[in-house]
């Protein structure tokens, strides 16, 4: 196979094809310089930022025909072959396959040897951190005395698994993620060498996807490179990728900022039927939301990460408040962390997108100055009111005196997703209901969701929007916002329960109606209960229905209970 991945062509030579990691390099080439490096390194950090490379830059930098140098010449005989790999005096370790201490013990046998090629005996030992205890024992009393002519150079990923007893014997040089721009300076000379037409936004996104990673970005950039016909452009590197551009995430927020709850499912639909990964989707939405807040707060500071200052996104951020960019991230962050424990992810972000828009919906209608909950219901029933004072202005014969007409629901159509409301159960529940029963569970609600969540997660998912209206002795009616939410709770029914009877220390039947529904068998059954039991109506003296009754009069008046 002739073919080499663009990572293993373009893998750093000289210290300064390093990307990144200034500070390391120039501690580096001075100590080489002035002949004044250790004998043991211990080089932490993220995959792909150049720590392997390094510490084969740094053994061909000693051992180089023309040190001291800066930089090695990568001509003469000691470099070429340690680049190749030909020098036995340079060597390689994977920890992760060499874990044992017979292993390490070979490595102490071996260093009182001296080199044969050159000045200095190299060991590189990658994933250090994945030996045994007992063979960092081993290895303890070479690091403490070594040969003159030996140096370690110890890479890890995960430098708090090594003892402190060996770190404490080496200096350690933790290379950082690499900046975008880093990254993107990078892979623009790698293309102009290669010959590869690539646009900037293809660019930029490389750059976000890898994540602080040279490896990872040129492994995407390859990707990209094979799957796109002449030009690497945007979507090609998000089809490889599995992200979602800026463009449909800036659709999707002014969605739910708007409440346009229709467009931002549909939105998240066409996401997800082009394949796209549910969980990336959530990323990239909570660090869109996250340069957005930071734009906001900070907008001469440079701090954006995944998000480019578009015209959109200036638009956004002057349109949407801080509290409701923040309560966002943290319901999708929420939303991340239950959709890693379910096969169906797609439920999770559409319950997240729900809750994000209704809840800002709730928070707006109270953000007015409302003294007490007396007001509030007497607002709601004065916009009633005004509606039907309207109708009786427009068509004042024909609603004078309307005839008694029995009300029938309107059938709905009936899927295999719709969900069946027991309405005789209910209307059973609501005749032995009684205020003490509903006062009680209402009491223990927010601590049984509270229970719910560090039990069952996904259940929790499912109830954390409904409320209680309605309960008797033996069972309770909970309003869900949306009828998909009923089809849910069912599959988590028997778990919802149990809790609930530990919180409540008595077992009480949970049945689901969607609020839309409830609010009609509501308004059927008290008409009735009215109809049969006219005396109850006469009840004692309510100040909000006198203030309606004074404003409006006695006979527009109608009073719900």
């Amino acid at each position: 196979m002739s073919y080499q991945a663009l990572y293993r062509v373009w893998r750093p030579r000289k210290f300064e094809d390093v990307a990144g990691q200034t500070h390391i390099i120039r501690t580096l080439q001075n100590a080489i310089v002035e002949q004044k490096f250790s004998h043991a390194y211990v080089f932490s950090g993220p995959r792909g930022t150049g720590k392997t490379s390094a510490a084969k830059i740094f053994s061909k930098a000693i051992n180089c025909e023309h040190a001291p140098v800066k930089e090695p010449c990568n001509e003469c005989a000691a470099c070429r072959g340690i680049q190749d790999g030909t020098i036995p005096d340079v060597i390689e370790i994977d920890a992760a396959s060499n874990t044992s201490v017979d292993d390490i013990r070979e490595i102490r046998e071996n260093v009182k040897y001296a080199s044969s090629s050159v000045p200095y005996k190299v060991y590189i030992i990658d994933e250090v951190h994945m030996i045994s205890n007992n063979a960092f024992n081993a290895l303890l009393k070479t690091l403490e005395e070594p040969p003159k002519h030996v140096v370690f150079i110890l890479a890890t990923t995960e430098p708090h698994k090594i003892p402190l007893t060996i770190l404490s014997r080496c200096q350690r040089f933790d290379f950082k993620p690499i900046s975008n721009q880093a990254i993107v300076n990078r892979m623009k000379t790698i293309i102009e060498a290669e010959n590869l037409t690539v646009t900037e936004e293809a660019l930029e996104t490389v750059a976000l996807a890898a994540e602080g990673g040279m490896r990872d970005a040129l492994s995407i950039l390859d990707q990209a490179v094979s799957y796109s016909e002449d030009i690497v452009e945007l979507e090609d590197v998000l089809a490889v990728t599995g992200g979602v551009s800026q463009g449909v995430l800036t659709e999707i927020v002014d969605a739910m900022y708007n409440k346009n709850v229709q467009e931002a499912l549909k939105l998240l639909d066409t996401i997800i039927q082009n394949g796209k990964d549910p969980g990336r989707f959530v990323y990239d939405l909570i660090y869109f939301l996250r340069d957005l807040l930071l734009y906001k707060s900070a907008p001469a500071l440079e701090l954006l990460e995944r998000a480019r200052a578009d015209e959109a996104f200036q638009t956004l951020s002057k349109t949407i408040g801080n509290d409701w960019i923040q309560a966002a991230i943290m319901q999708l962050n929420q939303c991340q962390q239950e959709i890693k424990w379910t096969n169906s992810p797609k439920v999770f972000i559409e319950i997240a997108i729900l809750t994000i828009t209704n809840r800002y919906h709730s928070e707006e209608q109270q953000s007015g100055t409302i003294d007490s909950d007396a007001i509030l219901k007497l607002n709601q029933k004065i916009s009633q009111l005004e509606t039907q004072l309207q109708q009786l202005r427009q068509n004042p014969v024909a609603t004078a005196n309307p005839p008694q007409v029995e009300k029938r629901r309107p059938q709905r159509a009936t899927g295999k997703s719709s969900y069946k409301v027991p309405y005789e159960r209910i209307r059973g529940v609501l005749k032995e209901a009684n205020k003490p029963s509903l006062k009680q569970v209402q009491s223990g609600w927010a601590n049984f969701l509270s229970q719910l969540k560090g039990t069952n997660a996904p259940a929790h998912a499912t109830i954390q929007d409904s409320k209680p209206v309605a309960a008797s002795d033996q069972a309770i009616v909970v309003s869900f916002k949306y009828e998909i939410h009923c089809s849910l709770f069912l599959d988590h029914k028997d778990t919802v329960q149990s809790v609930l009877m530990s919180v409540l220390g008595k077992q009480m039947e949970i049945i689901a109606i969607p609020d839309h529904d409830w609010q009609e068998l509501r308004a059927d059954f008290i008409q009735n209960q009215e109809k049969s039991n006219p005396e109850k109506t006469k009840e004692q003296p309510d100040p909000v229905v006198d203030e309606a009754k004074k404003l409006f009069g006695d006979d527009l008046v109608e009073i719900h209970d």
